[in-house]
């Protein structure tokens, strides 16, 4: 008698549990580490995926100042896909981190990820006469120097690079990986009442070279800043803001001024409501408290929604869920990057 014929929920179940398991078997097992500063959002890459396990480094110092740094269970990791999670903030934590970077490859692992959310080097630099030193191009060729795994070159993930040209400083033996926290951006605006009045403005024409083919789907205003004098001004060169909410849209933001010169601009020529998102907040000097809504009153509220992500720890650190701020974490974007 021929063996009973499988039914047909059953036969599908079958296939299921094996194209679960084939995908399980094509997932990398990482083991991620991270400074210090970088806990709380290792620990949110960790919770997107059961295939990323977090692991720990000893950070100490000597009496004289310099690192005294020791990879836990380093004989562990040997045959392993590894990852480590920077945060360049200042001068004064690359070093130590670097230390760690260039001694993790060494130690036997499949493969090693270097992820640098926000690269910081460059976004002051202007090589305009003889003498001017490019610290860009310095970190990128510490960073090409990383040492191979037994996989091959670092792979390098970094978030919405300042300068276009910094993609190509990067040399043959590191694996730049080029992310942005776009996606997370158009989420969100999609979530929002009314999104189809949402029009998308950029400050200069360097954030809509970088940005304005992710955000394609939406209305575009495009200012720009010209000289009168000894000051810079903000205009408006082209769109049309009147009647919507208009979101203003950078890598990154410092002191802020030109925001506001913008958010200004932009509510003269009609806008209902001004937000603004940009990938790194930097805000050096508590640069982020002239944002801060300071009461109930919505007439003083330049900015209805101020998004950045979670790139500068430290940053996020300090607003909190200070309205107008939110953070969109990359997270779950770099949890995809370390199956790449």
């Amino acid at each position: 008698m021929p063996s009973e014929a499988l039914q047909p929920t059953e036969g599908a179940e079958i296939i299921i549990k094996a194209e679960v398991q084939a995908e399980k078997q094509q997932t990398k097992q990482v083991l991620l580490f991270y400074c210090t500063e970088s806990e709380d959002l290792a620990r949110k890459v960790a919770a997107q995926s059961e295939f990323i396990q977090l692991q720990s480094i000893n950070w100490r110092s000597f009496d004289d100042g310099f690192p005294n740094l020791f990879i836990n269970k380093a004989h562990n990791i040997r045959g392993q896909h590894v990852a480590f999670l920077a945060s360049f903030s200042s001068p004064a934590v690359i070093f130590e981190q670097l230390s760690v970077i260039y001694s993790l490859p060494r130690l036997f692992v499949a493969s090693f990820t270097l992820v640098l959310p926000f690269f910081p080097t460059g976004s002051f630099e202007r090589m305009e006469v003889e003498g001017d030193v490019a610290t860009a191009f310095t970190m990128a060729r510490i960073l090409t120097n990383v040492p191979i795994s037994r996989g091959g070159p670092t792979s390098l993930v970094t978030f919405d690079i300042h300068a276009l040209q910094e993609r190509f400083y990067f040399g043959d033996q590191v694996l730049p990986c080029f992310e942005s926290g776009i996606p997370l951006l158009k989420q969100r605006l999609h979530q929002l009442a009314e999104s189809e009045k949402i029009v998308v403005a950029f400050p200069d024409d360097g954030a809509w070279k970088r940005f304005h083919k992710l955000l394609d789907n939406f209305p575009m205003v495009v200012c720009n800043k010209v000289r009168e004098g000894d000051k810079r001004i903000v205009r408006l060169k082209e769109g049309e803001p009147k009647g919507c909410h208009v979101v203003i849209v950078d890598d990154l933001v410092q002191s802020g001024g030109t925001l506001l010169e913008c958010q200004k601009v932009l509510a003269d020529k009609g806008a209902a409501k001004v937000s603004a998102y940009v990938t790194h907040a930097v805000f050096p000097k508590r640069s982020w408290d002239k944002f801060i809504h300071k009461s109930e009153d919505n007439s003083d509220k330049a900015f209805t929604y101020f998004w950045i992500t979670d790139s500068c720890p430290l940053t996020v650190k300090a607003i909190g869920n200070k309205s107008p701020f939110e953070i969109l974490s990359l997270a779950g974007s770099i949890a995809d990057a370390l199956q790449i």
